[in-house]
């Protein structure tokens, strides 16, 4: 009987967590219905852009950063090479919007393995704004997207962020890019920064130059395998926090393959396993697959209609992000609870994924734990000290040689 509780207990606590965590991200997330006009004291702002292959909706995502309703704001582009297929597109967003102060960049530093972080180094090298933004390349920027941003810094800000939310779905698979982009990792996100825990997401950040200055500059977020989680923990070293901004901005999906979003989702839960282990240990717990296995047992045992109870918890469950869906106007049609119940289905999958390896893919580029401590060797290689202690180790041992 005892395990019959607490099959009941775990049922519904993790169950009343989900209802109170969907309740936090709608008061939140809700739908803004006018535009924020720009500051009276608009301080300079870079938007810094990286770039690297034509996504979909490229055209419209690169093209919604000119015509910022902002009186002071440059834009610079960074590619990594003159042959990548998006250079000649931004070329053309740029001449089509002459009176606009954008630039694009190319090359690429090594501030660690991460390529996006080498792609964006030039950029802020070469920004003179006060404050300054890194924007992905798939982001849909509004007339107010800088201030936005702005609106959320707080005296004891270190970065300000907006978690992705995915819209436009095609067909079915990138509706369960929405499932986990949207009512379960940005609720997540929303949650955690509710509890002043907030997390750094590289889709768009806001720094200001004194602060980036402060943990190290740009190059610093090299010293992790992903640029956000750098920012999270840098920003926390110097007593500042990361903040999440409650009306968070569009990525439009259109079409995705099955593959595509599992390998995405891997991507993102081995980088959250390399950088907060501990943290990550318990994601498997957060979706409905294992209190829906408690709550079956319990009713068994208790007697009660299985079947009824599990329709009863999933209407619960999945009831309540639809209403955050509906609170936030994200995406929402009769397809997202077969999206959703797939996604807590693949969680523990993934979940075990995560741990199996500390490679990360990305656009043909390889990341992982090894190759950054890699990198750290190299660059210790090359400080001066270091070749001084090698030519005075080499001397004495040819002296005692000779001898």
């Amino acid at each position: 009987m005892a395990l019959t509780n607490w099959a009941a207990g775990f049922c519904i606590l993790a169950t009343s967590l989900q209802v109170l965590s969907t309740a936090i991200a709608a008061i939140r997330c809700r739908a803004r219905t006018k535009p924020l006009p720009p500051p009276a004291d608009a301080a300079p702002v870079t938007i810094v852009r990286p770039v690297c292959g034509i996504d979909n909706f490229a055209r419209e995502t690169l093209g919604s950063t000119f015509g910022l309703d902002y009186p002071d704001y440059e834009i610079v582009f960074c590619a990594a090479r003159e042959d990548d297929p998006v250079v000649g597109l931004v070329r053309e967003l740029i001449a089509a919007h002459p009176g606009e102060r954008a630039r694009l960049l190319i090359g690429d530093d090594r501030a660690g393995p991460n390529p996006k972080l080498n792609n964006v180094v030039k950029g802020f090298d070469a920004a003179r704004g006060v404050w300054q933004i890194m924007a992905d390349s798939n982001v849909l920027m509004p007339r107010d997207y800088i201030q936005r941003l702005l609106a959320r810094w707080r005296p004891d800000s270190g970065c300000v962020v907006s978690v992705p939310i995915a819209s436009r779905p095609a067909n079915f698979w990138a509706e369960l890019e929405c499932a986990f982009l949207n009512t379960f990792e940005a609720r997540w996100e929303y949650v955690s920064d509710t509890l002043g825990l907030g997390f750094a997401q590289g889709k768009n950040m806001l720094f200001r130059r004194d602060i980036l200055d402060e943990i190290g500059g740009v190059r610093a977020l090299g010293e992790e395998v992903a640029e956000d989680a750098a920012t999270t923990k840098l920003v926390r070293g110097i007593g500042r926090s990361v903040h999440v901004m409650g009306s968070p901005f569009e990525q439009p999906l259109a079409g995705r393959r099955a593959a595509e979003v599992w390998a995405r989702q891997v991507r993102w839960a081995r980088l959250r396993r390399i950088t907060f282990p501990a943290l990550y240990l318990p994601e498997l717990l957060t979706g409905c697959f294992f209190p829906l296995i408690a709550g079956a047992y319990a009713a068994a045992v208790l007697g009660e209609n299985v079947g009824l109870v599990c329709l009863l918890l999933l209407g619960i469950w999945f009831g309540a992000e639809a209403a955050l869906a509906r609170c936030a106007a994200w995406h929402l049609s009769w397809r997202m609870p077969a999206a959703m119940l797939i996604r807590d289905l693949m969680l523990p999958p993934l979940w075990l994924a995560a741990w199996l390896s500390d490679e990360v893919k990305w656009r043909g580029s390889t990341v992982s734990e090894a190759k950054l401590r890699g990198f750290r060797l190299r660059e210790l290689t090359e400080l001066p000290a270091y070749a001084y202690a090698r030519r005075l180790t080499s001397r004495y041992r040819q002296k005692w040689l000779s001898r």
